[in-house]
């Protein structure tokens, strides 16, 4: 019997030795986190700096990028240390911040979908009092609570965690998971049980209903309305439709490894699947957004076709004067 305070470390059980491969490794990672970051970054940048984008559909999908920075950072650069080092362990206070920054980069996933999906169905369903509804002040509301409110639920999950007395170190994974953790526990876990079905049920089950509650309010517009209704749907919400179904996947295969015996899977493909969550969803949001909004992708354009710095910088200055035309935006 120990305390988890007593436990100086963990160690990560699921690296296997991988030889002269953990560099090729080493660069697909490191590749797919610099992409990440660029891309992101970039889709950040166009956005922020362009007034005619300064609407609430597309600061939803600034906090959707920021969220997929904050996840890859908490976890990209420590794989990447990983990869090369010869004895993986972590350091417990680490190990907890890593999955604060894991849980909390899904729940932030889950409550901007959600709200992403109410401002959709209010574009869609009420066109016309649309800009009511959607002011600017609810607009920093709603993603103050898709933030504060993962933040709040996981860092009481957190704090249970490192509470418990555990009866060894061992974690089966390649990054620090709460459930694993739990299992290391010597003594009953019934209030971190339960505790994580109440985090569960608001950081996920309330904005699936909210995404579910919506797409059918939509649908049924949709076949009740004229023609072009129904493609102005299909136009704005295929793009978060994809996102929310690869990422619902990503999740699948989350759970699936975690309460499931996976010994007869090999283990680089279990290592796959378990960073799936993480690496396909910021890429796959980068590309899905940056390529399906008009607006953003015309503006990417023109900013990566300036050849002269000089000339960079006279475009962002007309960005932010409001002087660039409407043909040069649509």
């Amino acid at each position: 019997m120990m305390n988890s305070s007593y436990v100086s470390y963990f160690t990560l059980a699921a690296y296997f030795d991988t030889d002269l491969f953990k560099y090729l490794y080493f660069l697909l990672l490191l590749s797919l986190y610099v992409f990440i970051v660029c891309a992101n970054v970039l889709l950040i940048v166009v956005i922020c700096v362009n007034r005619s984008l300064h609407e609430p559909m597309y600061l939803f999908v600034v906090s959707l990028f920021v969220n997929e920075l904050y996840g890859s950072t908490g976890l990209f650069p420590f794989l990447l240390v990983q990869i090369l080092s010869d004895i993986h362990t972590v350091s417990a206070p680490f190990c907890f911040l890593q999955m604060f920054c894991v849980y909390t980069y899904g729940g932030v996933e889950f409550t901007t979908l959600a709200t992403m999906s109410y401002d959709k169905y209010l574009a869609i369903c009420y066109p016309l009092q649309y800009h009511t509804h959607m002011t600017f002040n609810k607009v920093v509301v709603l993603i103050t609570v898709t933030w504060s409110l993962p933040f709040f639920a996981v860092f009481v999950t957190t704090a249970l965690s490192a509470s418990l007395q555990l009866c060894g170190n061992i974690i089966n994974k390649v990054y620090c998971d709460n459930y694993y953790i739990i299992k290391l526990a010597c003594y009953d876990t019934t209030v971190n049980n339960v505790y994580e079905l109440v985090a569960v049920f608001l950081i996920v089950c309330v904005p699936v209903s909210v995404i579910l509650y919506t797409y059918m309010r939509i649908l049924k517009v949709c076949f009740s309305g004229s023609k072009q209704t129904r493609q102005k749907a299909v136009s704005t919400c295929t793009p978060h439709l994809a996102s929310l179904i690869n990422f619902s996947f990503g999740s699948l295969f989350l759970i699936l490894q975690s309460r499931f015996d996976m010994s007869s899977i090999p283990n680089m493909l279990q290592i796959m699947l378990s960073l799936y969550f993480f690496t396909c969803q910021p890429i796959f949001n980068a590309v899905i957004y940056g390529l399906s909004m008009s607006k953003i992708r015309v503006m990417c354009q023109s900013l990566l076709s300036t050849s002269e710095l000089g000339g960079c910088f006279k475009f962002f200055h007309r960005s932010r004067t409001g002087t660039v035309s409407r043909s040069t935006i649509f």
